[in-house]
């Protein structure tokens, strides 16, 4: 039995993984290989790793990982968990069973985009979700703001520091006159006919009665869905303005004892950085559970 089973080598499984590796607990991490940045040529914003592809941080991680020899990493997708009375078995697509003491859940979330033509094909290439991964490359080019809901107000009015914005409402989002007002000091434009696809070599965005803007980058604030191994385990979810989110306290414990989440599957937002240190605060978590038991539940 291992004594820590992380779903999830990405970038918050991998670091949870590593400070219990050099506890030299036994630790195994399965993972399917499916990271959410792996649409965009290079990550952004991550201290001494600034602009490198994310494919390189995440194989580099995983090269250091295996040099320690508690660590086991399984390559495969994880589909089933459940309780045991000594701790939890996790199964993997092509049958195998695995049993742990304790089980990190650091499986990312699927994004789900506007259903446009165009934007899914651009995705992480001229479409984004985070200025803060992205803006800076798009060197103050004409910008866009897809409504997708109630977030892409937000997105509006932060996108123009980035360069010059317009906000597509598409039928999503209906502005009252204070909000009107807010985009206009901010030097955002509003466009309300509806956006029939998007084209182009970045992001051209054709309108319904048949205009056309062309942007150098979209973006979308899209609906984050977390895996489904948080619900089989009865793991508490809580709905945010980004999504629905498995339920964590401050040291990343569910409201399952001994099931803990990291990364962007425990955030309503996050970046390859905050990934990061939610996976160490997870493995911090579990390790002193592992040392001092689980609180008494209920």
């Amino acid at each position: 039995m291992f004594d820590v089973i992380i779903v999830g080598g990405g970038y918050a499984g991998m670091s949870a993984a590593l400070p219990l590796a050099r506890a030299r607990r036994k630790v195994l991490v399965i993972d399917s290989g499916l990271r959410r940045n792996r649409f965009a040529d290079a990550a952004h914003g991550v201290l001494a790793q600034d602009g490198r592809p994310p494919g390189e941080i995440a194989a580099e991680g995983k090269r250091q990982l295996l040099l320690y020899p508690d660590l086991t990493w399984r390559d495969g997708e994880a589909v089933s968990t459940s309780r045991l009375d000594d701790g939890f078995a996790v199964g993997t697509a092509d049958g195998d069973q695995f049993r742990g003491r304790l089980l990190i859940l650091a499986t990312g979330v699927s994004d789900t985009l506007p259903d446009v033509p165009g934007v899914k094909e651009r995705w992480g290439r001229s479409v984004f979700h985070c200025p803060y991964c992205h803006g800076y490359e798009l060197n103050r080019g004409v910008l866009g703001v897809l409504a997708s809901g109630p977030m892409s107000l937000h997105q509006a009015q932060l996108i123009p520091e980035w360069g010059p914005t317009t906000l597509f409402t598409n039928g999503v989002l209906t502005l009252d006159q204070e909000q009107q007002q807010d985009l206009a000091r901010r030097g955002v434009t509003v466009e309300t006919e509806a956006v029939v696809a998007v084209s182009g070599d970045r992001a051209t965005v054709a309108l319904k009665d048949g205009r056309e803007k062309e942007l150098v980058g979209l973006f979308v604030a899209t609906e984050i869905v977390p895996g489904p191994l948080a619900e089989q385990l009865g793991c508490k979810l809580e709905s945010t303005p980004m999504g629905t989110i498995i339920a964590t306290d401050e040291v990343k414990a569910t409201s399952v004892p001994g099931v803990f989440a990291c990364g962007d599957t425990a955030r309503a937002a996050g970046n390859v950085t905050l990934a990061m240190a939610d996976g160490t605060m997870a493995a911090m978590g579990a390790h002193r559970a592992l040392l001092f038991g689980l609180p008494e539940s209920g």
